[in-house]
């Protein structure tokens, strides 16, 4: 076995992923981190002596924020105590480098020593984790389920647009299949008065930003459907006369630009009008215009019949995650429960709730820079932060002691 290849997993590893530890039965786990002899992994192999002087590092450098025993009582300020060595070694060093700004943080670590960075992570990593309990702790609000507010929401709609979208009404656009990007965006233009007419706008008048959001994504989520009423016109010739259309509405009337919708199986009647307005300027659209005008009502009528032919597909849209798979995918870099296994990917259990949500935010926003954090984030809005934060609050925190395997022996 490799010496710098393996490191064994004592403490608290287990405990986290199986509710109990028998050491004297020599439970382990090992876990492969690769190069253990770089720098940063100096700090797994800490003495007793690195921690005492660790200890005295912490007590002029850190304690008056962070506490001496790694959990402070500062808002925004996070508990260290329990935390992975190699995280915290690697992070106090982007602090030195200037890479988190000009903070309090990187004022205190400054003038540390690569030797005196490594001791004090060692030993806040050997302090007991904070416990999940009194301010560090509420309950998690209750995200709103986006796809049943949009049901709801459209219940009104039915009745011209069809259960689920779907028009069986001539004249009524299907509202399947569309992009949730450009469903939003021809409500609120009916809502702006950008498009003209005086029913939708006083239909629609009184939506929110979030309603109309989440009636977008409830219509994206049905299963795509023809709408249900006759069309005019000549499916064969309008597939000809649709080469002209496919560079914005795609092949066969599916778009792949969330800004143009997709034609296929939209309502025929509906169809037509709506050429008519960008013909006439009643929908003002300066792609459309031009195109809308060289065609003459026999044209349009064929493009109607063949676009209702074509089958629709569902939009590229994914339902929301709920908190609770959110912190699934937290889990895979970060633990069971927020409880890391791996010493450069940090702790979250027992957390300052204050402290995930301004770093969640922070990663969402680009100030804290991350590749991984900036993809995995990307999609979290308000509620969904503080609800990750208020569920890895609560969760119990499992401190690991990583220890190397002693060295082979030198060939003979």
């Amino acid at each position: 076995m490799k010496r710098n290849a393996r490191i064994v997993l004592l403490k608290g590893l287990v405990a986290g992923l199986l509710g109990t530890l028998a050491m004297t039965a020599g439970l382990a786990q090992t876990l492969n981190l690769g190069n253990a002899n770089s720098a940063e992994f100096k700090v797994v192999y800490a003495t007793a002596q690195d921690v005492a002087e660790g200890k005295k590092v912490a007590q002029t450098a850190c304690a008056s924020c962070h506490g001496i025993n790694g959990v402070g009582g500062q808002k925004g300020v996070p508990n260290i105590a329990g935390q992975r060595p190699v995280y915290m070694h690697l992070e106090m060093k982007v602090y030195q480098a200037g890479g988190r700004g000009a903070t309090g943080m990187a004022n205190a670590v400054k003038y540390l020593s690569d030797d005196a960075i490594m001791k004090v992570a060692a030993y806040y990593s050997s302090r007991d984790p904070a416990e999940p309990s009194g301010s560090n702790v509420k309950a998690a609000p209750a995200k709103p389920d986006a796809v049943a507010a949009g049901k709801a929401a459209a219940v009104a709609c039915g009745g011209c647009h069809g259960e689920a979208g779907v028009s069986k009404l001539a004249g009524m656009p299907s509202l399947i299949g569309m992009d949730p990007k450009y469903f939003t965006a021809a409500i609120s233009a009916y809502k702006g008065g950008q498009r003209k007419n005086d029913m939708m706008k006083a239909l629609v008048s009184e939506l929110t930003d979030v309603e109309i959001a989440n009636m977008a994504l409830y219509y994206a989520l049905q299963k795509p459907d023809k709408a249900q009423t006759p069309a005019p016109g000549t499916v064969a010739a309008g597939k000809t006369a649709a080469a002209g259309c496919v560079g914005c509405h795609g092949e066969n009337g599916v778009s792949g630009n969330p800004a143009t919708p997709s034609l296929a199986g939209q309502e025929s009647q509906y169809f037509i009008a709506a050429m008519r307005a960008y013909k006439d300027g009643s929908r003002s659209d300066a792609t459309m215009k031009g195109p809308a005008a060289s065609l003459d009502d026999a044209t349009v009528k064929n493009l109607s019949a063949y676009y209702a032919s074509l089958a629709p597909q569902a939009a590229k849209v994914a339902k929301p995650l709920t908190i609770a798979e959110w912190a699934e995918r937290c889990d895979r870099c970060h633990g069971v429960n927020g409880n890391s296994v791996d010493p450069r990917a940090p702790a979250l259990a027992a957390q300052r709730v204050d402290y995930l949500d301004r770093v969640l935010l922070a990663y969402k926003k680009g100030e804290r820079k991350s590749k991984e954090m900036a993809v995995m984030s990307e999609g979290l809005d308000d509620a969904l932060v503080d609800g990750l934060s208020a569920h890895y609050a609560r969760q119990k925190a499992r401190g690991v002691t990583y220890l190397i395997l002693p060295p082979p022996p030198p060939a003979k």
